[in-house]
C-alpha cells in the first residue's frame, strides 16, 4: 500500500492554493456556505445565523473583543477572524468542526481568552473563531463531590457554584476568577492549594471532546490516551472540549491569609534565599507566593518583595509554624486574617474586604492590559551572592518582576508521567517573568518584550537545563513555533512544555488527528508518515487513509481553482 502524503510535505503548496482562493472569495460567500453547512449538520432547531457572526455583522466586533485578554493582541494589524461560531449546544460543536473542515479554514477554540499569545483568538492565516462562552453549565453532585463543568464556564464561576452548595469543599485551580475552565484544566491549571492537592488535572475523572470527526467523546470512547492527552497537553491539540468532569477536595471552613513585604534594606534578600528551602517543603497545608519587582521609594531604586500566602487553617497554627520553620519573615497575628475559603478567593483576586462573592460571576471584572509572560522552573536554590547579582540587573531593567510559585507537597507525590505535565518532585519552585505596558504602538511592544527577554535570559545559569522547562499555560512563543507544523519544528517547544512526555502526546495526535486540523503556532504535532513507519515498523498510522481520503476532494478542488485563476 502506498503510504499517504503527508501533511507537512502539502502544506506550502496548499498555502498558496488557498492564499489565491481565498482572495477570490468574498467573506459572505463563505459565511454563507459555513451557515447551510451548519444547518445541515446541527441537531439543534435554533436559529443557526444567530451563532455566526462575520465582519458584516454589526456585533462582529463586540463578540471577538469582549473575551481579548491581552491588549497586544487588540491593534489594528491584529488578523481578525473570517467567522466566529459562538455554539449553544453540542451539537453546534460538532457540526462547526466538520464545516470548518470541510470548507478548509483553520479553527481556533477560545474558553476564556486568557492564552498570553492570543493562540486561542489570533493566527496569521484565515480562521474562524469557535468561542465557547455560551457552554458555561456547572453541575454540581454532593453526594459524590463531583462536578460537571462545561469549558466555557469561567473559575470564578465555578468557585461560586461550589460555594453555593458547600462551605467545605473546594477545587484547586486558579486564583484570577475570569480565566476559562476550558483552557486552565486542559493546560495542566494550578493555584494557591498546588501544594496540598497537586494540579487541576489530577481531579479530572471524565472529559467530554469533540474529535476532527465531529463525534461527542467521553472517557470511554475517546480511550485513555487521549484521555491522558487533555489533560495538561492542552485540549485545542487534540480537539473541542465540551466538558471536564472533576471531583471537589476538602477545604477547612477557615483559612488564613497574609501579605508582607520587604524591601532591600529590610532584609529582602535573606527572605528569599531562606524561602527558596522553606516554602517548597514546609507543611503542605501553606503556600507562599512570592513577588519581586524594582521600585523606586523616596527616590532611591531597590528591589520590593512580596510574600502572599493562603494557609488552609486558623491564625493559631500558622504563626508559630513559621516562627519555627521561617524566622527571618518576622510573622505576626496581626498580619493574618482568617476566613472562610470563597472569601479568600476574592482576596487572591484583590477584591476588597466585604465584597460579595457574586462579584466572581463578573466576566468583565479583568482589566485588559498589553503584557508579555514567561516561566522558568528552579531546581536547586540560587546563592545570595546569585540573588545579589540579580537584583542588580532588575534594577537596570527596571521594570519587568517575577512571581516564585512553590512546590513540593502533593507535588512531589505523583510521577511525571501520570499526566502530560511533568514538572513535578524536583522542583522547588516555578519563575513566572511578567512586564506590562500602556502605550500602543510597535515601538512600546518591541521595548517593554525586550527587557522581559534580557531578565529571562539573565537567570540561565539559574534555572532548569536540557531543556530549560517552561509551563504551557504561561504560554510564549519565543521558545518556539511551529510554521510547517512539524515534528523537529514542535520538538523545541514541545520537550521544553512536556520534556518526555512530548513524544507520547505526538503519537497520541497521529491517531486522533493526523492531518493536524487542530493546530496553533505551539500545537502538538502529527509524526510524518517516514517517522511514524521507523517508530512501528511500517504499519500506517490509524485512520489515516480514511482521513486522507475523505479530504483529497476538497485539497484538488482548491488546486484547481488556483490553477485555473493562474492561467
Amino acid at each position: 500500500m502506498t503510504p499517504p502524503l503527508s501533511p507537512p510535505s502539502l502544506l506550502p503548496l496548499l498555502l498558496v492554493a488557498f492564499n489565491i482562493c481565498f482572495s477570490l472569495a468574498a467573506s459572505n460567500s463563505v459565511y454563507e456556505s459555513f451557515v447551510q453547512c451548519l444547518k445541515t449538520r446541527s441537531n439543534s432547531s435554533d436559529n443557526i445565523s444567530d451563532i455566526v457572526y462575520s465582519h458584516s455583522n454589526a456585533t462582529y466586533e463586540t463578540v471577538l473583543e469582549q473575551y481579548i485578554r491581552n491588549a497586544r493582541f487588540n491593534t489594528s494589524s491584529t488578523p481578525k477572524p473570517v467567522i466566529i461560531i459562538t455554539p449553544l449546544t453540542e451539537s453546534h460543536v460538532s457540526a462547526a468542526v466538520i464545516c470548518s473542515n470541510n470548507i478548509g479554514f483553520q479553527l481556533r477554540i477560545r474558553s476564556g481568552g486568557h492564552d498570553f499569545e492570543g493562540a486561542s483568538y489570533v493566527s496569521d492565516q484565515p480562521f474562524f473563531i469557535l468561542d465557547m462562552f455560551n457552554l458555561r453549565s456547572i453541575s454540581i453532585n454532593m453526594a459524590d463531590q463531583s462536578v460537571w463543568v462545561q469549558s466555557g464556564a469561567t473559575l470564578g464561576e465555578l468557585y461560586y457554584r461550589i460555594w453555593e452548595e458547600s462551605k467545605v469543599y473546594g477545587f484547586p485551580a486558579g486564583v484570577c476568577p475570569t480565566v476559562g475552565v476550558g483552557g486552565h484544566i486542559s493546560g495542566a491549571g494550578y493555584g494557591n492549594m498546588v501544594r496540598k492537592y497537586g494540579l487541576s488535572v489530577d481531579y479530572v475523572v471524565d472529559a467530554k471532546i469533540v474529535d476532527v470527526n465531529g463525534n461527542i467523546l467521553d472517557r470511554k470512547a475517546m480511550g485513555e490516551d487521549l484521555f491522558w492527552a487533555i489533560r495538561g497537553g492542552g485540549g485545542a491539540s487534540f480537539g473541542v472540549i465540551l466538558a471536564f468532569n472533576i471531583k471537589l477536595v476538602d477545604v477547612p471552613e477557615t483559612v488564613t491569609v497574609f501579605k508582607l513585604e520587604r524591601t532591600l534594606e529590610q532584609n529582602a534578600t535573606d527572605v528569599v534565599y531562606k524561602w527558596q528551602s522553606v516554602a517548597p517543603t514546609t507543611d503542605d497545608n501553606l503556600f507562599m507566593r512570592m513577588l519581586v519587582q524594582p521600585v523606586t521609594l523616596n527616590k532611591q531604586k531597590t528591589i520590593k518583595i512580596s510574600i502572599m500566602a493562603l494557609y488552609l487553617g486558623d491564625v493559631n497554627s500558622v504563626v508559630p509554624l513559621l516562627a519555627e520553620d521561617f524566622p527571618e519573615l518576622g510573622l505576626v497575628t496581626e498580619d493574618c486574617f482568617e476566613m472562610s475559603w470563597i472569601e479568600s478567593a476574592l482576596w487572591w483576586a484583590s477584591f476588597g474586604k466585604g465584597t460579595s462573592p457574586t462579584v466572581l460571576l463578573d466576566r468583565e471584572s479583568y482589566h485588559v492590559k498589553f503584557m508579555k509572560r514567561k516561566s522558568d522552573y528552579v531546581k536547586t536554590p540560587i546563592s545570595k551572592d546569585g540573588l545579589q547579582w540579580l537584583w542588580k540587573k532588575m534594577i537596570e531593567l527596571e521594570e519587568p518582576g517575577l512571581v516564585f510559585n512553590p512546590y513540593g507537597g502533593k507535588m512531589n507525590e505523583i510521577k511525571e508521567t501520570e499526566t502530560p505535565f511533568p514538572h513535578r518532585a524536583g522542583n522547588l519552585f516555578k519563575i513566572q517573568y511578567s512586564i506590562n505596558w500602556k502605550d500602543m504602538g510597535i515601538e512600546a511592544d518591541k521595548r517593554s518584550r525586550s527587557l522581559v527577554n534580557r531578565l529571562h535570559s539573565y537567570m540561565t545559569s539559574f534555572v532548569s537545563k536540557n531543556p530549560r522547562s517552561a509551563y504551557l499555560n504561561y504560554r510564549d512563543l519565543d521558545i518556539g513555533i511551529t510554521k510547517n507544523w512539524s515534528y523537529q519544528e514542535g520538538k523545541v517547544y514541545g520537550e521544553s512544555y512536556f520534556n518526555g512526555n512530548f513524544e507520547r502526546l505526538v503519537d497520541v495526535k497521529t491517531v486522533v488527528d493526523p492531518h493536524n486540523f487542530f493546530r496553533n503556532e505551539q500545537s502538538i504535532p502529527p509524526r510524518t508518515i517516514k517517522a511514524w513507519n521507523e517508530k512501528n515498523e511500517g504499519s500506517i498510522p490509524p485512520s489515516t487513509s480514511k482521513a486522507w481520503n475523505k479530504s483529497k476532494p476538497y485539497v484538488m478542488i482548491i488546486l484547481f481553482m488556483a490553477i485555473g485563476h493562474i492561467i
